[in-house]
């Protein structure tokens, strides 16, 4: 029998996907808590105030995270990459059984078989790639060869991008691994060194799994999508149903973020941060208008290049167009956009969380509130 779905009110469904992504009281517990916690984080260099993924651990840690604590969690594999996310280690078995079955189970789209046939052609390359890690690895990419006898092709920015295309496809066949850093550069080695040894799941009860933790990160979503380039998992079968006064359709709802009591904190988000992700929850849960405009002329910008979006509560209210200056030394405030009429509350308590962004970052406040 089906269950009965939960009636939420907005201000229910808002309060669970903050609690879930970890920006209400108290603060999680450590770095691994956080990564556990959000899912996955995505590795996005964009450093117009730090690196996306520094800032998303900041938002939840405050003061107490160093980005240093997270490039030693993934030189030590604590942490593992993968396809530009940040991942716990325990979610890699989960990804194995998808790496067992590259490029995807039948029937297989276009553009799989179309890869299988490139990686086809290019054999002589990946083989030659595997060897040099076994032998010396863990290693740069820039230590590796780029003899690929049939170039990539793309409409986009990896055009003729041979070896790193080769990299990231030899990842997804679970052949290749990120094994730390050097400097800013990735290093490479085979997988089997740097991934735990445990026996892999059968594909289902994998995909399974990863929709649980999924729902588990965002708390309440929609059960069909978005699919995301990180988590191309679908929830309808994950959770309970729940209904969100005001809104049509179905969600699905992690149970255990239902009726929790809640403690908001204000908080300010990277562009790229989960909670603000799914665009349609965005503006459905949260009423809020949020597009990251770095791409778009200055001339265009409605908010700025880099703005971050700013939790109050249980509400996103508006964004912070902010830039670090490190010559000289400051966070340079733009401009705060107000979404909705702030309280000398809210302005007080954006002020401090601008104030202890600049000091993490070892910088001063410079322009208006």
């Amino acid at each position: 029998m089906p269950a009965t779905p939960h009636l939420l009110s907005r201000t229910d469904a808002r309060r669970i996907a903050v609690q879930a992504q970890l920006l209400a009281r108290p603060r999680p517990g450590g770095l691994g808590a956080v990564v556990r916690g959000v899912s996955l984080v995505q590795l996005e260099p964009t450093a117009a105030i730090a690196p996306s993924a520094d800032l998303v651990l900041w938002s939840r840690l405050g003061a107490a995270y160093d980005p240093t604590h997270l490039r030693a969690a993934l030189d030590e594999q604590r942490l593992v990459e993968i396809g530009g996310f940040v991942r716990p280690l325990e979610d890699v078995v989960l990804l194995q059984a998808e790496m067992a079955v590259w490029p995807g189970p039948e029937p297989r789209r276009a553009w799989q078989v179309e890869l299988a046939e490139w990686l086809g052609a290019n054999d002589a390359s990946r083989r030659e790639v595997l060897a040099l890690l076994r032998s010396d690895g863990p290693l740069p990419a820039s230590e590796l060869p780029d003899t690929c006898a049939r170039p990539w092709r793309s409409s986009g920015w990896n055009d003729s991008r041979n070896l790193r295309m080769l990299l990231e496809v030899l990842v997804r066949r679970g052949e290749v691994a990120v094994a730390g850093y050097e400097g800013r550069e990735r290093l490479w080695d085979l997988a089997e060194r740097v991934y735990p040894e445990v026996p892999v799941p059968p594909l289902a009860e994998a995909r399974r799994e990863r929709a649980v933790r999924r729902l588990a990160s965002l708390g309440i979503a929609r059960p069909g999508g978005p699919q995301d380039p990180g988590e191309p998992i679908d929830l309808r079968d994950v959770g309970e149903p729940a209904v969100v006064e005001g809104l049509r359709g179905s969600w699905r709802v992690d149970p255990s973020w239902i009726g929790r009591p809640f403690a908001g904190r204000t908080a300010l988000l990277s562009p790229f941060d989960r909670l603000i992700k799914d665009r349609r929850r965005l503006s459905e849960v949260f009423d809020f208008d949020y597009l990251l405009e770095m791409y778009k002329p200055a001339a265009q910008r409605r908010w700025g290049y880099y703005a971050l979006p700013v939790l109050h509560g249980d509400r996103l209210v508006g964004k912070l167009d902010a830039q670090a200056d490190r010559d000289t030394g400051v966070l340079r405030v733009q401009a705060l956009h107000r979404d909705v009429p702030f309280t000398a509350t809210m302005d007080a308590a954006v002020e401090a969380e601008v104030a202890a962004l600049a000091g993490w970052l070892g910088l001063e406040v410079e322009g208006p509130g």
